[in-house]
């Protein structure tokens, strides 16, 4: 009597293994494509962060001042005077993120206060009187803007 195991091919064909080696070729392309995506793109949250960075402490220098210019105020054009929020409309850089001593910041050359910090007139809102203050800050084509409100109470 013959042993069915002793008839039983052992091994791969060489077909076989032409077909795994082409699929797992494919499978590797794929990962890899997608890897490289992955790493082209991975400064970009680390600008985004920068940027709203910028911006949050901006608007929060901002929604620190005073609502309106206290009397005998300055109604100059020099951020480290300004002493109310509507002296900050239309403030902006071309020459990188500085302090309000205008000191750049380091590494944050090539970031802006671009377009414009805007502050609307006074509006009625949820019965406070209330400014809107938007800042943005651009890095390249990028742009993020953040709005807040300062209200006078």
């Amino acid at each position: 009597m013959t042993d069915w195991l002793a008839f039983r091919q052992r091994g791969f064909t060489l077909i076989e293994l032409i077909i795994f080696i082409v699929v797992v070729s494919a499978g590797m392309a794929g990962i890899l494509s997608v890897m490289n995506v992955t790493v082209k793109s991975s400064a970009d949250p680390m600008v985004r962060k920068q940027m709203i960075a910028s911006a949050e402490s901006l608007l929060e220098e901002i929604s620190l001042a005073a609502f309106a210019n206290p009397a005998g105020g300055d109604t100059g054009t020099v951020r480290n005077l300004f002493d109310d929020v509507s002296q900050y409309h239309n403030y902006a850089t071309s020459t990188g993120i500085v302090n309000k001593l205008g000191e750049a910041a380091p590494g944050l050359e090539s970031y802006n206060y671009f377009p414009a910090v805007a502050v609307d007139d006074a509006a009625t809102l949820g019965g406070l009187t209330v400014k809107k203050i938007t800042v943005s800050v651009t890095h390249g084509s990028e742009t993020i803007s953040l709005t807040g409100y300062r209200a006078n109470y």
